[in-house]
C-alpha cells in the first residue's frame, strides 16, 4: 500500500453525531441535538443548540449538563421543552418538602446502602436505559425571553417517554408509566435483586429490558401550577409500547392523539392503533381498526390528522403516509411503492404533507397533496448525500435538514419550503453548522461513487467507498464488504467514521443493496420474505465479481462486516460460499429456532416464518448453523450481552462450531451493549479488533512477511 494518513481510531472522541432537528414556528430558528463524546468519562454526550436559519451566526450550545432529546418549541417559539436524564432542578430540592415517615427516618448509612443496591440494577428500564441510580428522562425548558437555566417540568419516577405542547402553550400532555401499589412493590423488588415475574408474551424489549405489566397513561400538566390529571382512557399498550411510546401529539382544535394497542393479545401483534382524546379526558375515538401499525402522528393546522402506518404482519409492504380529515381515512402515498424512511416524519405545508422515502437507495423528499398527487421532489439534494432528517415550521415556509455527505461531513441545514420543488440548489439553502469541520480538515475522507451489476435477472446497485487519492482502476485493492442491517434497510452515500478508518488503510468499502431490502418497493422487498439465505447471497457475491471485473478488487483479499442482518448475512455467505478472506458476522442469528422465543422479535420471526412448531423446514432452511461444517472463513464473531434483538447466545453458537472444527474464529462480547455499540470506548476497540483480524488474515501482509 502507498503511504497515507491514518484516520487514527482515537479521533473517535471528535466526532460529532446530529440527531434531532426543530424548526420554531416562525421559521427563524432551527434547535438541534448533538451527540459528542466525553474523553475523561469515557462516554457520549448530547447536547441541545439553537441556530438561526439565515446563517447570521453559528449555533449556541443551549445545555451545559449531558442529556438532551426530542427538542420541541412551544407554540409562541419563546420556549424550548426537551427530555433529559438531569439532576433534579434545585426549585425541587430545596426547601421544605412532604416526607412519608420512613423517609423521614432514613439515616446516612442506610442512604448509602441504598446507593449500593442502586447500583447493582440493571440499567434496562423503560424511560430511555438508565438505572435506578441514574435520573430519570424528564421534560425540562428553557425560557428563551427571559434567560437562565432550563427548568424542569415533570417529576415522574420512571421517567416520560413522549411530550407535547398545548395550542395555547399554558400545558404539557405527556406520556408516563404510572404503577399502582403492586406494581411499585414489584419493582423495588426487582431493583433489589429480586426475580423477575411476568405473564406477558412481550417478556423483553431490546434497550428497554425485561417488560412488566405497569400501564402507560397520559398526563396533562398545567405549567403555572404544576398541577398534572391523569387521562384514565388514553392508556398505551402493544408489543413494543416499552420502546416506541405513546407519542402523543396535541392538535389545534385540543385534541390529543397517541398510540395504543388494544386489542384481546396485544404482545401478540404489531398493531398500533390511532386514538385521539379531549384533554380533559373526555371523548375517547379510536381513528384505525386495528389493521395497522401507526407511528409518528401528526396534526394539520385544521385539524386533519396525519400518521405513518404499515402492515403488521407483512414488512416488505411499504410504510405509507395516512390522513384522517374527520371523515375518511384514506393513504396519500398508497400508488407510490416506496417506504417512508425510518426517519421520516410528516411535515404539512399548505395542502400537502412533505417526509422522507427511500427510493433508488436514496432517502429523498416527497410530496404528497390531499388530492391525491405524489411527487419526489428536491431534485438539488443530487445523488451523493443523504438526507437524515427533515422538520418544516408550522408557518409551512421554512424547513430544517440535516444532510449527510461522505467528505462534508453531517450537518444542519435551512431551506424555503418553496425551493423544496427546486431542481438545482437553491440560494435559500444555507448550511448552519458544522460540526465535524476539524476532523475534515485533519484527515481525508471518502471518496463515494455509486455503482451497478446484475444477479439473476435483476440490476442492482450499491456504494463504493475509497481513499479519494488512490485511482480504484489502479487496482485491484483489498475489499471490505459492509452489508446493511434489516434486511428492510438500504444503503446510501453518508458520512461515517468506520468508512474512513478503513479507506484511509487502504481498503475499499463496498456496500450492496441486495434483493430483500428497501427502496426499490415491495417486489423488491419481498424476495427475501422467509427465504433468508437466498437471494442476498447470490447478490453479494454477484456485486464482488463486478468490482474484481472492474480490477477494483482483489478476490484474494475480501473481507466482510456488518451489524444484525449484516451479520446473518455473513452466516449464509460463509456457509454457502469462500467469498471471504476473513469475516467480522456482528449481533446476528444463525439459529432461528433457539433465536424464537429468546429474542425481542417473535412478531417479526412468525411473520416471516410461521411458527417453528408448525414449519420447522422453514425454519431449518435459514439457519446458518446447520451448514456451519461448511465454514472454513476466519471469523471474528462479535455479539452484545444485552442485546435483546439477536441474543449473544445465537454469535456464541457459530462462534463454537466454527472453534469445534479448527477454524480461526474469536469471540468478542461486550456486556453492556444492546442491539448497537453506544460506549465510545467500546466503539474504539471493536475497530481496532477488526482492523487486526483483516491484517492477520490478508494474503498480501503473509507474502510480505515471508519475503
Amino acid at each position: 500500500m502507498t503511504e497515507r494518513s491514518e484516520l487514527p481510531l482515537e479521533s473517535y472522541y471528535d466526532l460529532t453525531e446530529i440527531t434531532d432537528v426543530a424548526t420554531s414556528p416562525d421559521g427563524d430558528r432551527v434547535a438541534f441535538t448533538a451527540t459528542e463524546y466525553d474523553q475523561s468519562a469515557e462516554e457520549a454526550v448530547t447536547s441541545l443548540f439553537v441556530v438561526p436559519t439565515d446563517g447570521s451566526r453559528e449555533p449556541h450550545r443551549l445545555t451545559t449538563v449531558a442529556g438532551a432529546a426530542n427538542p420541541t418549541w412551544s407554540p409562541e417559539g419563546d420556549r424550548l421543552a426537551f427530555l433529559a436524564a438531569r439532576e433534579t432542578d434545585v426549585d425541587r430540592r430545596v426547601g421544605w418538602q412532604d416526607r412519608d415517615e420512613d423517609d423521614a427516618e432514613t439515616n446516612d448509612d442506610e442512604d448509602n446502602e441504598d446507593e449500593e443496591d442502586a447500583e447493582s440494577e440493571t440499567d434496562e428500564t423503560p424511560d430511555g436505559g438508565n438505572g435506578d441510580d441514574e435520573p430519570k428522562r424528564q421534560v425540562w425548558l428553557f425560557d428563551l425571553a427571559r434567560g437562565g437555566d432550563a427548568r424542569q417540568v415533570t417529576e415522574r419516577e420512571d421517567g416520560v417517554t413522549g411530550f407535547d405542547w398545548s395550542p395555547d402553550g399554558d400545558r404539557l400532555v405527556i406520556a408516563a408509566r404510572d404503577p399502582t401499589d403492586d406494581e411499585q412493590e414489584y419493582l423495588e423488588q426487582v431493583r433489589e435483586g429480586g426475580p423477575v415475574e411476568t405473564t406477558r408474551l412481550q417478556h423483553k424489549v431490546d434497550g428497554a429490558g425485561w417488560t412488566d405489566e405497569v400501564t402507560s397513561y397520559l398526563f396533562v400538566v398545567d405549567l403555572a401550577t404544576d398541577e398534572t390529571t391523569r387521562l384514565d382512557d388514553a392508556y398505551g399498550g402493544g408489543a413494543f409500547e416499552d420502546l416506541e411510546g405513546m407519542q402523543p401529539r396535541w392538535g389545534p382544535t385540543d385534541r390529543i392523539a397517541f398510540l395504543s394497542c388494544r386489542l384481546e393479545r396485544p404482545d401478540d401483534t404489531m398493531v398500533r392503533d390511532v386514538y385521539t382524546i379531549a384533554p380533559d379526558g373526555s371523548d375517547l375515538r379510536r381513528v384505525t381498526d386495528g389493521e395497522l401499525q401507526c407511528s409518528r402522528p401528526t396534526w394539520r393546522p385544521d385539524g386533519g390528522l396525519g400518521f405513518v402506518a404499515s402492515d403488521p404482519e407483512n414488512w416488505c409492504r411499504p410504510a405509507e403516509v395516512y390522513y384522517d380529515d374527520g371523515e375518511e381515512l384514506r393513504s396519500l402515498t398508497a400508488d407510490l411503492d416506496r417506504t417512508v424512511a425510518f426517519w421520516g416524519t410528516i411535515e404539512w405545508a399548505d395542502d400537502a404533507a412533505y417526509t422522507l422515502v427511500g427510493d433508488e437507495a436514496r432517502t429523498r423528499i416527497v410530496r404528497a397533496g390531499l388530492d391525491g398527487t405524489v411527487d419526489r421532489v428536491f431534485e438539488a439534494q443530487g445523488d451523493d448525500r443523504a438526507i437524515l432528517g427533515l422538520d418544516v415550521a408550522d408557518d409551512g415556509e421554512t424547513a430544517a435538514l440535516i444532510f449527510s455527505h461522505p467528505q462534508e461531513g453531517t450537518d444542519v441545514h435551512a431551506v424555503a419550503v418553496d425551493d423544496l420543488e427546486a431542481a438545482t440548489e437553491p440560494d435559500s439553502l444555507r448550511r448552519l453548522s458544522a460540526v465535524n469541520d476539524d476532523l475534515l480538515e485533519r484527515y481525508p475522507m471518502p471518496a463515494v461513487r455509486r455503482v451497478e451489476w446484475e444477479s439473476d435477472g435483476w440490476t442492482l446497485d450499491g456504494v463504493v467507498y475509497h481513499d479519494p487519492d488512490v485511482d480504484l482502476a489502479d487496482g485491484p485493492h483489498p475489499v471490505v464488504v459492509a452489508i446493511h442491517g434489516g434486511p428492510m434497510s438500504y444503503d446510501e452515500p453518508v458520512f461515517s467514521f468506520n468508512h474512513a478508518v478503513l479507506t484511509s488503510r487502504g481498503y475499499v468499502v463496498f456496500r450492496p443493496n441486495y434483493r430483500g431490502g428497501t427502496s426499490r418497493g415491495r417486489e423488491f422487498a419481498e424476495v427475501l420474505r422467509g427465504r433468508w439465505g437466498t437471494a442476498e447471497v447470490e447478490d453479494v457475491v454477484a456485486g464482488v465479481d463486478a468490482l474484481v471485473d472492474r480490477g477494483w478488487a482483489d478476490p484474494d483479499r475480501v473481507f466482510g462486516y456488518g451489524f444484525s442482518y449484516g451479520g446473518i448475512a455473513q452466516g449464509y455467505l460463509v456457509t454457502q460460499t469462500d467469498l471471504f478472506t476473513a469475516a467480522v458476522p456482528e449481533h446476528g442469528i444463525y439459529d432461528l429456532r433457539s433465536e424464537f422465543g429468546t429474542s425481542d422479535s417473535h412478531n417479526w420471526t412468525e411473520a416471516d416464518f410461521g411458527l417453528p412448531w408448525e414449519n420447522p423446514e422453514t425454519y431449518d432452511d435459514a439457519s446458518a448453523i446447520l451448514d456451519a461444517g461448511e465454514i472454513e472463513t476466519p471469523l471474528l464473531v462479535m455479539a452484545g450481552g444485552k442485546d435483546w434483538r439477536c441474543p449473544p447466545t445465537q454469535s456464541e453458537q457459530l462462534y463454537v462450531a466454527a472453534r469445534k472444527q479448527g477454524v480461526d474464529a474469536k469471540l468478542v462480547v461486550y456486556p453492556d451493549e444492546h442491539h448497537n455499540i453506544g460506549d465510545p470506548d467500546r466503539a474504539i476497540h471493536r475497530l481496532e479488533e477488526i482492523l487486526e483480524w483483516y491484517e492477520t488474515h490478508d494474503p498480501a501482509r503473509e507474502t510480505t512477511e515471508s519475503d
